[in-house]
């Protein structure tokens, strides 16, 4: 080696490029400091306060979530999460791995400054990061409500550098900080416009201009009136029958007469109701999501009104798998799920409380005691061998996981019964926990998962209580399962409708 090369560190190294940025971040915080924001006295430092301990951001998720659309509610459940994730990161890794001070206060006009000055660190800013993880996690799923909560973030973030909290590059890596987080989230669990349209077989169905030739049966139970009120708006020709939850099944009988497709609004089980009907009559069906979950119309891609109005309008629909189920006399199909133990069980206990208490704590309530209850596991013959099992549950199709969440499905066509079941064992609590959280396992010491076209399951007890999409009944005899592949025909909005 040439005793002429010099490997010394130069001074103009790291350290002097960090103290160059240092002292520009203090100059800018200065020049802010002393320049006059019109406008910005009244309303930036309330903004500041009021994103305290994200109180903002939690009022702004409530008012989001008042509209009452799905993808508004799942716009501020990802707001909230990201916000969540982001503060639980500043507060134990950011302000702990950088210890810098708080700028002096000297430059800052006293009517500018917060009564409560903040007494942590100051890098980075948590108050920056938790408005760009939840301006951001808006936006992901929602780009409507994001751009409406985009600049109220951008004031919150720049109240921090205005009221003297924070330098300038405290919000901007804050900033940068919940965004990427936020994209985290999104990762761990998928927007529906990432896990896109179910690949469905498509349907040549009728067009049907302005809803001439749709009758469409509405459960007043389900609190449709909204959902069907604005149906009639976007498809004036159809004819809406409203009716209560005692005479939907007569309804959909008398609809299935008249129409050329029949249309239903409502929970899973009246829509359960409304396809065994299209189903016998060769009707295809058009749903209009009116219950508390909905899985069906948004696995379909049919969250409001107006899709299944461009639909029906423009004849666009799929094909779709049913799954069926028989017990001695007793039979039915399910779009969504059919179970067998505890569950029916919760299902029969909430619909006791459901009215008088409402559907969420008639919930919590059915879950608690039918937990707490002193009770033996069913049993049930699968291929010649006897098992115990808590919860027997089969999807028609499979339901993925997605990230940490409870998944959807992204295909009704794949011939497929998702069975899952969770053995018997002392304590059923333990045993369903242990099941949530082994995930997207197919065995464990918990519980098991395979995919079959068809089961048969003997050595059910008769009066064996048994779900289907949410309705329950008794069973009479051995069970038997199995799918009817692409037997029903839906309308369902194209993707970019």
């Amino acid at each position: 080696m040439s005793p002429d090369v010099d490997l010394t560190v130069p001074k103009t190294g790291a350290r002097a490029v960090l103290k160059r940025l240092t002292a520009l971040d203090g100059r800018l915080f200065e020049f802010a400091a002393e320049r006059r924001w019109p406008g910005a006295g009244p309303v930036l430092p309330r903004l500041s306060r009021a994103a305290n301990h994200g109180v903002l951001w939690c009022a702004a998720a409530a008012a989001i979530s008042a509209s009452r659309t799905p993808r508004a509610r799942r716009a501020a459940v990802r707001g909230l999460a990201s916000l969540s994730l982001a503060s639980l990161t500043v507060n134990t890794l950011g302000k702990r791995s950088v210890r810098r001070d708080r700028p002096v206060l000297d430059p800052v006009p006293i009517m500018r400054r917060l009564k409560r000055q903040p007494f942590t660190t100051s890098f980075p800013s948590g108050h920056a990061a938790s408005a760009a993880a939840f301006a951001t996690g808006v936006a992901l799923e929602s780009t409507a409500w994001g751009a409406a909560v985009a600049p109220v973030a951008a004031s919150v973030a720049l109240s921090r550098v205005y009221t003297g909290v924070h330098f300038p590059s405290d919000v901007l890596a804050g900033a940068a900080l919940g965004a990427g987080v936020a994209f985290a989230v999104r990762a761990l669990v998928p927007t529906r416009a990432q896990t896109g349209p179910p690949p469905h077989p498509r349907a040549d169905l009728p067009a049907l201009p302005g809803g001439a030739g749709l009758v469409l049966v509405a459960n007043r139970a389900s609190g449709t009136a909204d959902r069907a009120g604005a149906l009639r708006d976007v498809l004036p020709e159809a004819d809406v029958v409203e009716c209560e939850p005692e005479e939907v099944q007569a309804e959909l009988e008398k609809a299935a007469d008249r129409a050329r497709v029949l249309g239903v609004c409502g929970g899973d089980g009246t829509v359960n109701a409304a396809a065994e009907i299209a189903l016998r009559r060769g009707l295809p069906l058009a749903v209009l999501p009116g219950g508390t979950l909905n899985h069906f119309a948004y696995d379909l891609g049919v969250e409001d009104a107006r899709a299944l109005g461009r639909a029906l309008e423009h004849g666009h629909g799929v094909r779709v798998d049913v799954g069926r189920f028989r017990s001695g006399s007793k039979r039915g199909v399910f779009l969504n799920t059919f179970s067998l133990g505890l569950y029916p069980e919760l299902v029969r206990e909430r619909e006791r409380w459901s009215g008088r208490i409402g559907s969420w704590p008639a919930g919590v309530l059915a879950t608690l005691k039918v937990l707490r209850a002193d009770r033996h596991p069913l049993r049930a013959v699968v291929r010649g061998r006897s098992h115990p099992l808590w919860l027997l549950f089969a999807g028609n199709g499979t339901y993925h996981r997605m990230g940490l969440a409870p998944g959807r499905r992204l295909d009704l066509t794949d011939g497929k019964l998702d069975v899952r079941v969770v053995h018997g064992g002392r304590r059923p609590a333990l045993r369903l926990l242990s099941a949530a959280l082994a995930g997207p396992l197919t065995r464990s010491p918990a519980h098991a998962a395979v995919q079959v076209a068809r089961l048969r399951l003997t050595g059910v007890a008769p009066g064996t209580l048994l779900a289907h999409d949410g309705e329950v009944m008794e069973a009479e005899d051995e069970l038997w399962l199995e799918k009817l592949p692409e037997a029903l025909a839906v309308y369902r909005p194209l993707p970019g409708d």
